[in-house]
């Protein structure tokens, strides 16, 4: 759970906090120093870095020759960057890296927005939020890089009451099933498959 100073201080403020939260919570990492790596849409196994020196040198080693994300919000580095040496190491910075990854998220959600032809509907509003997520974590939205593209401007509407803000109060509300509840369920799902005719038995 990102801590609430953080996202008032640091986030882009054109996200509600509850849209931030649930951002970070579907592409994200609770550590800072986290650092993922792809190439050829393959996950690369990498040592776990120990210290933001050792995160900016896995970066600068491999970014353009895989997809290197890193941080709070797996913000993948070397966006907008022409060179390794550009890139600095407010990367793996909590607050930096959440106001970077955020800023680049609103413009995805206002990409996928007026793809939707600019809806006004809140209960569209989960849809567009999974379709950005989407496009964060493969870098493309109808064959198009969300990371490289312009940003379309305007509000990122539709979050006043959302429906995805009522899922993050609801998910709040209720941490989910309890282990009895889960089990009785997954008894009643067994109950249907007939098993008695099993080695001629009737």
């Amino acid at each position: 759970m990102l801590d609430a100073a953080l996202i008032k201080e640091c986030a882009d403020p054109s996200l509600k906090p509850a849209i931030v939260e649930q951002f970070v919570d579907a592409v994200g990492s609770p550590d800072p120093l986290a650092v993922s790596m792809k190439s050829g849409g393959r996950l690369i196994l990498i040592p776990k870095a120990k210290t933001a020196d050792e995160v900016m040198e896995i970066i600068r080693q491999n970014v353009g020759h895989a997809v290197v994300r890193v941080g709070l919000t797996q913000f993948p580095a070397g966006v907008g960057a022409k060179d390794a040496s550009e890139l600095k190491p407010d990367l793996v910075e909590p607050c930096a890296n959440l106001r970077m990854g955020t800023a680049m998220f609103a413009k995805i959600l206002r990409i996928v927005i007026k793809w939707y032809g600019n809806p006004k509907s809140e209960e569209v509003f989960p849809q567009i939020f999974d379709d950005a997520v989407y496009a964060w974590k493969t870098g493309e939205f109808e064959g198009n890089s969300v990371f490289q593209a312009e940003d379309p401007g305007g509000a990122v509407a539709m979050q006043s009451g959302s429906a995805v803000e009522r899922d993050v109060q609801k998910m709040a509300d209720q941490p989910g099933e309890s282990a009895a509840s889960s089990q009785s369920t997954l008894q009643d799902a067994g109950i249907r498959i007939d098993l008695s005719r099993i080695g001629g038995q009737r």
